[in-house]
């Protein structure tokens, strides 16, 4: 059955919009770094998703083409707003990069042999690593919930850590394995 979305108000599609440029413009790194502005604004501020959706959007951003925020920014404008809202929060959390790499690729040009300018450089990064780190831990916990989590997190980081099989690979394994042990599991009780 097909669901019919309501025509979403204006007011939706500013909470949107601004929701999203905030976080694409506030957080470096990607998507895995922008994961704990995400869970911020969208669980604990506006209530629009759960963690648990949260990281279900990351494993299925892991698996589509694109990148995880703005495919997570889709995703939730779509389910708050329809196509408006989707193309809504897409354009709020893309307008920030897209401002941003026109005014450094204007401006950096002259300045990135600065040793200033390294030196600022290499302290976002460490803190983009903090971050990732910090959203590892906070993801595990939420989704290493047994035994058969505790295997699948470290077969599927030693995986993606050391071997060259794509990530898409490794999350539609641990897919796979979660759908057979969850079966068998309903058919012993």
């Amino acid at each position: 059955m097909k669901k019919h979305y309501a025509k979403p108000s204006g007011k939706l599609l500013a909470e949107l919009y601004i929701s999203f440029f905030k976080i694409g413009a506030l957080t470096f790194g990607g998507g895995l770094a922008m994961l704990p502005m995400l869970k911020r604004e969208l669980v604990e501020s506006k209530h629009w998703v759960t963690e648990e959706e949260i990281l279900d959007m990351y494993a299925i951003g892991q698996c589509t083409p694109g990148i995880i925020a703005v495919n997570t920014a889709t995703f939730v404008g779509f389910q708050k707003g329809g196509i408006p809202g989707g193309i809504t929060a897409t354009l709020g959390m893309v307008s920030p990069s897209l401002l941003i790499i026109c005014l450094i690729a204007s401006i950096l040009k002259s300045f990135i042999t600065l040793p200033a300018v390294q030196h600022a450089l290499a302290g976002i990064r460490i803190f983009v690593c903090a971050m990732m780190m910090q959203t590892v831990v906070t993801m595990a916990q939420k989704g290493v919930k047994d035994k058969l989590g505790v295997f699948l997190f470290l077969t599927g980081f030693l995986t993606a850590s050391f071997t060259p099989v794509p990530l898409a690979l490794v999350v539609a394994a641990s897919a796979l394995v979660g759908i057979i042990a969850k079966r068998r599991e309903a058919k012993q009780a």
